[in-house]
């Protein structure tokens, strides 16, 4: 998975979801919508988030910033386009903590989060 796009500021306007506007650049072939919910949505893999921390990219105040502009996703509109809303926004908030941000870097923590993954999959399949 590519990083993502340097935003550089929280005051940026999240993007508008309809991903159809003609008007919108785009970067690679995809509408800024489009990176923003591929990058936010591998925030769930903790194996990623570990990739995160060893590039320094969970120290870079910039990408912190960036961290903290993409909860919107966690409100309407944007929630609804979420495949996993549960563990991606869990991430999400955890990535607002510096301690996880530090600590994420931690093999035995990357372990425990997909170990947790794994049982909350598994009780969502009993109970439905």
């Amino acid at each position: 998975m590519s990083e993502p796009m340097s935003v550089g500021s929280s005051a940026l306007e999240p993007p508008m979801p309809s991903s159809a506007s003609s008007t919108e650049p785009k970067h690679g072939g995809f509408t800024r919508f489009e990176l923003e919910l591929e990058f936010v949505q591998s925030l769930a893999n903790p194996q990623y988030l570990n990739h995160l921390a060893s590039r320094k990219l969970l120290t870079n105040p910039s990408f912190v910033a960036y961290l903290d502009y993409l909860q919107y996703w966690s409100r309407p509109p944007y929630l609804k386009y979420l495949t996993y809303p549960g563990p991606t926004l869990k991430s999400l908030q955890l990535l607002q903590e510096e301690r996880f941000r530090q600590d994420i870097i931690s093999p035995d923590l990357v372990q425990a989060l997909m170990t947790e993954g794994m049982k909350a999959a598994v009780e969502w399949h009993k109970e439905g």
